[in-house]
């Protein structure tokens, strides 16, 4: 049992990250990045401690743990080979020009600078890759910032184990003490987010838990950006000739999405729109779904409980494929059905259920889909299963890219890259920050903030300044 972090160890400790921040800020870049590198080698080399103790913490498999580690390392590299490139920094070079239209320009420089400490709230669906080192902790360490990880309490084992393989790591290169500090504790969580030193937050969690957080991030007496990613429904649009050309196909595809990893994945499709005549729901209601698997704690399991009950008490809800089994510890996966005319009038319908479970909506006009797709919360992510010659195919991309933050054509969701161009947030409720993402190399600018520098001599400017330095934008032309 980890005891948790007392609100006179978290004064010190912000403190300590204050001073490792600057310290690590006016690292060069080539020297974080072999830092970022050592992290992930001792990942890699700290597997056969780490897997089990996640395996037995979370009730994950192993290839899934193994899998998720290698994920975890990789992005640590990928965002070490952005630091060295430095092209991250948007680097804007003007130089004086007394024939600027404007008026004499003077020569004026801008550059993207660490924040300063960041409090990173753990996950708890991806032990690895969303938790001690996961994405945002990661991001915020390449960006320049040390970081305070509130760990959660869903594997407390392996999260000191992580931090002590990630410490050590760090030290073996020299880098700065206490550039990662771990506390414990709901209360302390708070008292960390609103340490007017701390400079930015990042959350993945629950709906209620995120937007409590970012609610005491912006009412500080100096508010801070606050990064959360709450809660998504992740729906799969189904075309009537998609349906008709391919339905086993789809039924197969979509069962093994909004299972996968018992549905605990943020990305997990949760509403299925199909039409009414196209025999997919009498697919599902006779596929074969996988059998019950334990969740990953019992928090999660009395919210999947409560969620799932909630849902299927709405009015024009009945089941598909659910049993005695549903609600049970663990729980088997669940269909439940309804058309979308008791959609449009019941939003209450359009909520996530964190877990094996899954709404099918019937449809019986293309120009539904529109109609249902604006009344949509904010998503991570909205699925189109089509044939390219769909003419509703325009107008639904067209709406769901005002609602996702990825809109993905004849793929499932539960699939989450990590690459320069991947995006990972999208309007609330699915994240506090619908323009930035927390996957993909794109991360590292929730993490810095810009400053210009005029008429400062050379030998005075920041390195990435200089003249030559880095990738810059210069006097309106892109330099390297």
């Amino acid at each position: 049992m980890i005891a948790p972090t007392s609100a006179e160890q978290i004064t010190t400790m912000v403190g300590n990250a204050v001073t490792a921040s600057r310290a690590w800020a006016a690292t060069d870049e080539p020297t974080r990045a072999a830092a970022l590198d050592a992290v992930a080698d001792a990942l890699d080399a700290a597997a056969d401690t780490l897997v089990p103790v996640a395996m037995r913490e979370t009730h994950l498999g192993e290839p899934r743990l193994r899998g998720e580690l290698t994920r975890t390392s990789f992005q640590l590299r990928l965002l070490g080979e952005v630091v060295r490139d430095g092209g991250y920094l948007d680097a804007r070079i003007d130089h004086a020009d007394p024939a600027w239209p404007m008026g004499a320009r003077p020569d004026i420089r801008r550059v993207l600078v660490p924040i300063g400490p960041v409090v990173v709230f753990a996950a708890s669906n991806f032990p690895f890759a969303f938790s001690v080192i996961g994405g945002d902790s990661a991001a915020a360490l390449a960006a320049g910032n040390a970081v305070v990880l509130k760990a959660h309490s869903g594997h407390p084992e392996l999260s000191a184990l992580t931090t002590e393989v990630v410490v050590d790591a760090l030290a073996s290169v020299e880098a700065p003490a206490h550039l990662l500090q771990m506390i414990t504790g709901t209360e302390a969580g708070r008292a960390a987010i609103v340490d007017p030193r701390v400079q930015a937050g990042a959350f993945t969690g629950s709906i209620p838990g995120g937007r409590a957080l970012f609610d005491l991030a912006q009412s500080r007496p100096e508010p801070i950006p606050f990064y959360g990613e709450l809660g998504s429904l992740n729906p799969v649009f189904i075309t009537e000739q998609a349906a008709a050309g391919r339905p086993e196909q789809i039924v197969e595809q979509f069962v093994a999405s909004f299972t996968l990893g018992a549905g605990q994945f943020c990305t997990k499709p949760g509403l299925l729109l199909h039409p009414a005549d196209s025999g997919i729901r009498a697919l599902l209601a006779e596929a074969s779904l996988p059998p019950a698997a334990q969740l990953l704690n019992p928090r999660i399991q009395s919210g999947f409980t409560q969620s799932l009950s909630e849902l299927e008490l709405q009015p024009g809800v009945a089941p598909l494929q659910r049993s005695t089994a549903s609600t049970d510890n663990p729980p088997a996966p669940t269909l439940l059905a309804t058309d979308i005319e008791t959609v449009l009038t019941n939003a209450e319908l359009l909520h996530e259920v964190f877990g094996p479970a899954a709404l099918v909506v019937s449809y019986t006009d293309e120009q539904q889909l529109v109609e249902l797709a604006e009344r949509l919360p904010g998503q991570l992510t909205a699925t189109l299963i089509a044939d390219e010659d769909d003419r509703i195919a325009p107008p639904l991309i067209a709406t769901l890219t005002r609602r996702a933050g990825r809109v993905l054509w004849n793929e499932w969701p539960t699939g989450v890259t990590v690459s320069y161009a991947q995006q990972h947030g999208g309007p609330y409720p699915a994240t506090t920050a619908s323009t930035t993402t927390s996957v993909g190399t794109a991360a590292i600018t929730r993490f810095v903030r810009p400053v210009a520098y005029q008429n400062l001599p050379q030998a005075l400017l920041p390195a990435s300044l200089r003249d030559g330095a880095v990738p810059a934008l210069v006097d309106g032309v892109r330099i390297g």
